[in-house]
C-alpha cells in the first residue's frame, strides 16, 4: 500500500468535502432547511474515502448509508424546501471522496465543478426559467439531436460513383452553420442594444452574409446616420462569412487550409480594419432587423449543404471533360451564388486529387473576387452609392490583400 498516495487522497477528500459543505453553508446556512453543512460534508467525503481504502463492499454499506441519511434528511426539510439538490450533494460527496483515493486530481476537478453548480443556484434558474425563452430552447436541442444523433449515424464514405458526396461531411457541414448561428445568437443577446449593430453584423454573417449586406442596406437607406456603422456591419459579416469559409475548407482539405492559412488571414485583416474605420461613433439606435428571434435557420443549412452537393457534382463533371481549369471555372461561377459550397467543392477536389494545391490556392482567390463582385452589385442595389461604395471598396480590399500574400507565399 502507497502510504503517500493514501494520504494525498484523503487530504483531497478532505478538501473536497470542506468546499461543497462551505458553498451550501453560505447558501443555507441561515435558514432553518439546511441539514448538511462544512462539517457534515467534510465528513461525508472522509467517509467515502476510508470506506474505499477498506475495500468495495464496506464502500457500497457507506453509500447506503449516506442514501439513507439523505432520505431521512429529505422527509424533515421536505415541506419548507421540497428540492433534491442537498440529498443529491450528499451522495456527491460520498462518491467524489471515494474517487479521491484513486484519482485525487480528478476528484478535486469534479468537486470544484459541483460547488460551481451549487453556488450558481440563482444564475442558473434565472438562466433557464427567464433569459433563454422555449424557441432558444427549440433550436438547442435541434443542434444537439443534429451533432450528437443524426450525424454519428451518416456513412463516411462517398455515395457517388465520382466519390465526392461524403454525408458524413455534407452534414458537419450543416451542424457547422447551425452551430455558429446559435453561438452568434447567444452573443447578440449577452452584449445588448449599444454593441448589437456590430455583432449581429458579425454573427449574421454566419448564416448569410449576402442576406447581411441587403438588410444593412435596406435600413441604411431610413437612417443616412447609420450608412458608416451599417456598412462596417456588412463587413464584419463577411468577416464572418470568411471564417466560416475557411471553416468549410478546412473540413473538407486540411492541406488547402494550410496552404492558403495567410491569403485568408490577410484578407480577413483588411476586412476587420475597414469595419473599424465605420465603428467610430456607433450611434444607439435600436439593432437592424437582421437578427431573428430563432438562433439559426435550418433551412438554410440544408440548402447550403444541398448546395454544395450539387456544386460537387457540377465541378467534378466539368473537371471529367475540361480538366482542372474546368473545375475551377465552375466552381467560380457557383461562389457568385454561393461561396462556401464553391468553396467545398474546390477543397473536395483537392483532397481526390483532382486540383493541384498550387492551383487549388488561387482557385480560393478567384471564389472570393467571385463572391465580393455580387455583393458589390447588392450593396449599391439595396443601400445606395455611399453605403455601396464603402462595402466594394472593403471586400476589394479584403480581394487584393488575399490575392498580394499570395504571390507572395508563392
Amino acid at each position: 500500500m502507497d502510504w503517500n498516495q493514501v494520504t494525498h487522497g484523503l487530504l483531497a477528500a478532505l478538501g473536497i468535502g470542506l468546499l461543497i459543505g462551505a458553498v451550501r453553508e453560505r447558501q443555507h446556512g441561515t435558514t432553518r432547511t439546511l441539514q448538511a453543512g462544512v462539517r457534515t460534508h467534510a465528513l461525508l467525503a472522509l467517509m467515502g474515502a476510508v470506506a474505499m481504502l477498506l475495500g468495495l463492499p464496506a464502500f457500497l454499506v457507506a453509500l447506503l448509508a449516506a442514501a439513507a441519511l439523505a432520505w431521512t434528511s429529505y422527509r424533515i426539510s421536505a415541506a419548507d424546501d421540497p428540492g433534491l439538490t442537498g440529498e443529491i450533494t450528499m451522495l456527491t460527496t460520498v462518491l467524489l471522496g471515494g474517487l479521491a483515493l484513486e484519482q485525487p486530481a480528478l476528484a478535486a476537478a469534479l468537486g470544484v465543478v459541483v460547488a460551481i453548480l451549487l453556488w450558481a443556484k440563482a444564475p442558473l434558474a434565472r438562466l433557464s426559467r427567464e433569459v433563454i425563452t422555449d424557441q432558444e430552447v427549440r433550436d438547442a436541442l435541434l443542434l444537439a439531436a443534429c451533432a450528437l444523433v443524426v450525424l454519428p449515424m451518416l456513412p463516411s464514405e462517398a455515395v457517388d460513383p465520382w466519390g465526392v458526396l461524403v454525408p458524413y461531411k455534407l452534414w458537419q457541414i450543416v451542424v457547422l452553420v447551425m452551430g455558429t448561428g446559435m453561438l452568434g445568437h447567444v452573443a447578440l443577446r449577452a452584449v445588448g442594444a449599444r454593441w448589437g449593430l456590430p455583432v449581429a453584423g458579425f454573427f449574421s454573417g454566419f448564416a448569410s452574409s449576402t442576406a447581411s449586406v441587403a438588410g444593412f442596406g435596406r435600413s441604411s437607406r431610413a437612417a443616412p446616420a447609420l450608412v458608416p456603422p451599417s456598412a462596417s456591419a456588412a463587413l464584419l459579416a463577411n468577416l464572418a462569412s470568411l471564417l466560416l469559409f475557411a471553416a468549410v475548407i478546412g473540413t473538407t482539405s486540411p492541406a488547402l487550409l494550410r496552404a492558403s492559412a495567410w491569403p485568408l488571414l490577410a484578407g480577413a485583416l483588411v476586412l476587420l480594419g475597414f469595419a473599424a474605420l465605420g465603428l467610430r461613433h456607433v450611434p444607439d439606435e435600436a439593432v437592424p432587423e437582421t437578427s431573428t428571434a430563432k438562433a439559426f435557420q435550418l433551412q438554410h443549412a440544408l440548402m447550403i449543404a444541398v448546395a454544395i452537393a450539387a456544386v460537387l457534382l457540377v465541378s467534378e463533371g466539368l473537371r471529367q471533360l475540361f480538366g482542372q481549369a474546368g473545375a475551377l471555372v465552375g466552381a467560380t461561377v457557383a461562389a457568385l451564388g454561393e461561396l462556401h459550397a464553391a468553396a467545398a467543392s474546390i477543397a473536395s477536389l483537392t483532397t481526390s486529387g483532382g486540383l493541384e494545391l498550387a492551383q487549388a490556392r488561387w482557385g480560393v482567390i478567384a471564389l472570393l473576387a467571385s463572391a465580393s463582385l455580387a455583393k458589390s452589385v447588392l450593396a449599391f442595389l439595396s443601400g445606395g452609392a455611399r453605403y455601396g461604395g464603402i462595402v466594394s471598396v472593403g471586400l476589394g480590399g479584403m480581394v487584393v490583400g488575399a490575392a498580394a500574400v499570395a504571390w507572395l507565399v508563392g
